[in-house]
């Protein structure tokens, strides 16, 4: 779609165009085009199976496509070694569904971690990093605490803190409230705004919430049978005409009206 008149063009983060992967005879990706501009929100929707999470796995360099390319910071993953394709990674933080802490260490060492095995930094510069880290997402205070002790939400913002401390270029959520009640989810699209506030990231955000998608993203993507069927801001994804989005729509709407009130 043209840019707003006037809007100045922003710099591509992610640019993946014409992507194809197959696994057997099973095709999951067929010609996906996505492109997420520098220091935006674009939150990708679609029901379990349209090759969401397969799309997340090219990003990152552990899958590699049949046909197409992927370029993330300018860089074709294509073209990287081991030693490159190591490097584009220390440029992203990864919020994944199950948080990935560590139930042994307490908060501060959960958080810790990267700093310990990816910098040469001192113990007391470590210590500084952390409390930062933890003061954004309201986290002092459980510093000590381990992750069996903290509730949904406050295991997110841990798991936040972690993927942002080395203060990545690109943040990517993996279904970042799957599961979760509707508090902690608002816990949880706070963490996504603070990614692009407080940092700048360039964020892709995986969901099949739609009022999280609402909320948090500032281009929406709908993927369906192996495609982008529609990418947009939200206004713009509310009035498609596309029959894949207003049935991913409608069923959402139908989900929520079978859900329990609280009265």
């Amino acid at each position: 779609m043209s840019e707003t008149s006037g809007e100045q063009a922003r710099k591509p983060m992610i640019e993946v165009r014409g992507l194809y992967k197959s696994f057997g005879d099973q095709e999951i990706l067929r010609g996906v085009d996505l492109v997420v501009e520098e220091g935006t929100t674009c939150v990708l929707m679609g029901v379990s199976g349209s090759g969401k999470t397969v799309l997340i796995k090219h990003l990152v360099g552990l899958l590699h496509p049949d046909r197409g390319t992927v370029r993330v910071d300018g860089e074709d993953l294509s073209q990287l070694n081991e030693a490159g394709l190591d490097g584009l990674r220390r440029k992203m933080g990864i919020l994944f569904q199950a948080n990935a802490l560590f139930d042994s260490l307490n908060v501060f060492d959960n958080v810790a971690f990267p700093l310990r095995e990816r910098t040469r930094m001192s113990e007391p510069e470590i210590r500084e990093a952390v409390n930062k880290a933890l003061a954004v997402v309201g986290l002092t205070h459980a510093a000590l605490r381990f992750p069996g002790e903290l509730s949904g939400g406050m295991q997110k913002r841990v798991g936040f803190a972690r993927a942002a401390i080395l203060q990545p270029k690109i943040l990517l959520y993996d279904d970042p409230t799957a599961g979760l009640d509707p508090l902690t989810t608002a816990s949880v699209n706070e963490v996504i705004f603070t990614g692009k506030h407080q940092l700048g990231a360039t964020s892709l955000v995986i969901t099949p919430d739609v009022a999280s998608a609402f909320r948090a993203g500032d281009k929406l993507a709908l993927m369906h049978e192996g495609r982008i069927v529609e990418f947009g801001p939200p206004e713009e994804f509310r009035r498609s005409e596309h029959p894949a989005v207003k049935a991913f729509l409608n069923n959402w709407l139908r989900r929520q009206s079978q859900r329990p009130h609280k009265s």
